[in-house]
């Protein structure tokens, strides 16, 4: 078999099973135990990677997306070999920098200097090597002051910082990256996003796990979707969060509204002359409500592409009667492009009014118009968006 270019990571039919907890080492559970296996019963295993299938080419960029459980990290983890897998194969080409968890690779008792040497020394890099890249790393990770303090003395920020920082300027050819930009702030989120494109431009390959959709988009090029320890699917990123981010949806409005005071009867958006909605031009909600008895309430409507963040909201106060009643709302001057979008709602009563309602998806609606702007590689984009409407409650 070929050797593969240094950057290549290479995954074939990979299985990963995890045992069942072992019984409380009470007597009772451990009699009941030799029961067990006397009859040929053994602790169940459980599968947390079932076939999976994936290669990444050198100076590449691939997103794991899913929920929690869905076997994300333990895949990253099996292919930095921090664990093995049970059946497959797996193999990695060239030097690999992981950052799996907030304060990966990072040793408590260390100083900062000494981390880093430790970690370059891990990573097959000479004295010499680190030494050039020493000062640029504690500049970008901005504890300049605290390079010679053990790092269990650093605050949750500074752990983050310094781990990342080392793990992207080591020049690894694989960086492996997990969720670190959930606990940094906005500056540093984007701080990291700048830096790990300018690593992926001088070639190294990037797996990134995040459940920040608009980071994925944002730095990787294709992306796979992970749920119950299977693929769900595997392509360019856009295609593949519109697939997840619809899931979503579907799963939130089954989840809620069982004990909501209010029931949505009928939603849906339209554009000039009751059709389908357009960018730029005013667009028309309609609900129909139903309420259990007359009541106040302010009433929370948002536009978002899946998840639970809203493009934009709007609201509206109003009393409404006993039975069913409609809501519309004009919405001027849709501003957001081509594409799928879902409506969430939510309701807030005064105090002691049934009325009230969570935060929940309650229909989708397409739009027509021109496609959405790509931003600069390596850039995140969450501008807030102002949107003109008036209410009318019927």
């Amino acid at each position: 078999m070929p050797t593969s270019a240094d950057g290549t990571i290479i995954v074939e039919h990979v299985w990963k099973r995890f045992r069942a907890d072992q019984a409380k080492p009470r007597l009772n559970d451990q009699l009941a135990r030799v029961g067990q296996r006397l009859r040929g019963k053994e602790r169940e295993w459980r599968w947390v990677l079932k076939d999976i299938n994936l290669e990444v080419e050198p100076g590449g960029t691939m997103a794991l997306i899913g929920v929690n459980g869905s076997g994300k990290s333990t895949l990253l983890k099996v292919i930095s070999r921090a664990m093995y897998h049970t059946a497959g194969r797996c193999e990695t080409f060239g030097r690999v920098g992981a950052l799996l968890e907030v304060r990966g690779g990072i040793h408590p008792l260390l100083s900062g200097r000494e981390n880093i040497y430790m970690f370059g020394t891990v990573l097959g890099l000479t004295r010499r090597q680190i030494n050039e890249r020493f000062d640029t790393i504690v500049d970008f990770a901005e504890v300049g002051d605290a390079i010679d303090r053990q790092v269990k003395y650093y605050s949750s920020g500074m752990q983050v910082r310094l781990g990342f920082s080392i793990a992207s300027h080591l020049e690894a050819d694989i960086l492996l990256v997990d969720e670190i930009l959930a606990v940094g702030d906005a500056n540093f989120q984007q701080k990291c996003l700048r830096r790990i494109s300018e690593v992926v431009a001088n070639g190294t390959t990037l797996l990134f796990v995040s459940h920040d959709l608009a980071a994925v988009e944002a730095m990787c090029d294709n992306a796979m979707w992970l749920t119950d320890a299977m693929v769900r699917a595997s392509g360019p990123t856009r295609d593949v969060l519109a697939q997840y981010r619809g899931a979503i949806e579907e799963q939130a409005v089954m989840v809620s509204s069982a004990t909501s005071a209010l029931r949505v009867l009928k939603v849906e958006v339209t554009g000039p002359d009751d059709g389908i909605a357009q960018s730029g031009e005013n667009a028309q909600l309609h609900l129909v409500l139903s309420a259990p008895e007359a009541g106040a309430a302010r009433f929370f409507v948002g536009v978002s592409q899946g998840t639970a963040m809203p493009i934009f909201v709007t609201r509206y106060y109003s009393k409404f009667p006993a039975g069913d009643f409609e809501i519309r709302c004009q919405i001027r001057n849709l501003p957001i492009p081509k594409g799928r979008y879902y409506v969430w709602l939510a309701v807030s009563g005064p105090e002691k009014q049934p009325a009230n309602q969570q935060w929940k998806p309650i229909g989708s609606f397409d739009v027509f118009g021109p496609t959405a702007v790509e931003p600069p590689k390596g850039v995140m984009i969450l501008s807030p968006v102002y949107v003109d409407a008036t209410w009318e409650l019927s």
